[in-house]
């Protein structure tokens, strides 16, 4: 029984697993289902926040390993009634083997809910790091290029969960470049830049954060997210004024000739990026909404199949 709240929580080597593990799973899909890893444990699915990909991605992956499912919605547990997230915690671990929450909150609360030895946590999206989401974009890399060392993505937009993800998740892979082009004010947190700036030394590779639209012709993948996260809010009530030079079109990606385009969706078209780009030859990101399902059956089984299993 493992926890995944964060990347930071994974070595490089389990980060290398969970990857190829999730394109593995893509490749055939239908022989994991036969083997049924998760049969007799329960699953419990929790969202507070409104998802499409990633809710779907863990109930269906876990009902497909041969879990049983229980899903909670956000007005369903006590917490809404004063039930701290501890007792919570203790309650369900006598009764779930695994508890996936998207909580938009705090990491110490979802730290509050692993802080027991019999079900395991999974961080389906807090307000700091969404880490699931980065294993789907280099499961999707690693389908698409055959790696991941040696990639460039270049990264557009705002230094959101995402972005922290992903930031502290490729540089592991050798000879990778990150560009994050971000505005000002919108950057990673400074701690992130520290640690993922620290992983890329080790590693050999390279990550650079740039408050403006500094090109970069030589990269493979242009990555961008929507400008509102889900769950937060921006102080600034002009901050779409300094989002506007950061939108994605085909003036912009043509300045990577050959990169695709990925982004997490849900896609709002005409802010962040336009229909066609989106929709164009370039984009896989469908292909990526895709993968939600196979990197999450990755996390499940590594999270909970029995030792002598396939995690």
């Amino acid at each position: 029984m493992r926890h995944l709240l964060s990347i930071s929580d994974l070595d490089n080597d389990e980060l290398r697993q969970l990857v190829d593990r999730g394109a593995a799973i893509a490749r055939n899909r239908s022989a994991v289902e036969a083997t049924r890893p998760l049969a007799g444990r329960v699953v419990g699915v929790y969202f507070r926040k409104t998802s499409t990909r990633t809710r779907t991605a863990f109930s269906a992956g876990a009902l497909r390993l041969g879990a049983s499912l229980i899903s909670y919605g956000p007005a369903d547990l006590q917490e809404n009634t004063g039930e701290t997230a501890a007792d919570t915690a203790r309650v369900l671990s006598g009764m779930l083997d695994g508890f996936v929450a998207r909580t938009s909150g705090t990491e110490a609360e979802l730290a509050t809910f692993a802080a027991q030895d019999r079900m395991a946590v999974v961080n389906a999206m807090s307000a700091r790091e969404h880490p699931t989401q980065a294993l789907t974009d280099l499961t999707t890399i690693a389908r698409h290029f055959g790696r991941v060392d040696g990639v460039t993505v270049r990264y557009i937009g705002e230094g959101n969960n995402t972005a922290v993800a992903l930031a502290l998740a490729l540089p592991r892979f050798p000879g990778t470049t990150l560009h994050l082009n971000t505005p000002a004010g919108y950057g990673l947190p400074p701690d992130v830049v520290e640690e993922a700036t620290v992983l890329a030394k080790r590693s050999g590779s390279t990550l650079v954060e740039h408050h403006d639209m500094t090109p970069c012709p030589d990269a493979d993948v242009v990555y961008t997210t929507r400008w509102q996260t889900t769950g937060t809010s921006k102080p600034d009530p002009d901050w779409r004024t300094r989002f506007e030079p950061f939108r994605i079109d085909a003036r912009v990606l043509a300045g990577q000739p050959g990169a695709i385009f990925m982004h997490d969706l849900p896609a709002h078209r005409g802010e962040e990026v336009t229909g066609d780009v989106l929709d164009g030859p370039a984009s896989i990101a469908f292909d990526q909404a895709d993968n939600k399902l196979h990197s999450a059956m990755a996390v499940l089984e590594w999270c909970l199949a029995p030792a002598d299993g396939t995690g």
